[in-house]
């Protein structure tokens, strides 16, 4: 369920309701009940979780373990690559 953040224009304090997408816009103020109330907009975060994300597949350099005798090398750059052991 979505937060939303609400300003009043009475006494300019902010607050946060959790709400329904479908719920109408809150329009009264929870510290002094004015009906000066606005919704405002905000920046969301998310976080992206479980695999198919970059940070689980595609963050780790795969194009070094194609060759067999790369992983052997110690001098290659492979070597060190997380695909190599």
């Amino acid at each position: 369920m979505p937060i939303y953040e609400y300003k009043c224009n009475s006494c300019g304090k902010s607050f946060e309701a959790m709400q329904k997408i479908s719920d109408k816009p809150i329009k009264e103020c929870v510290y002094c009940a004015s009906k000066k109330v606005e919704k405002l907009m905000s920046q969301s975060s998310f976080a992206l979780k479980g695999s198919g994300w970059h940070k689980t597949d595609y963050a780790a350099n795969k194009t070094c373990g194609a060759g067999a005798d790369k992983k052997d090398d110690k001098t290659s750059p492979c070597a060190t690559c997380p695909s190599a052991s």
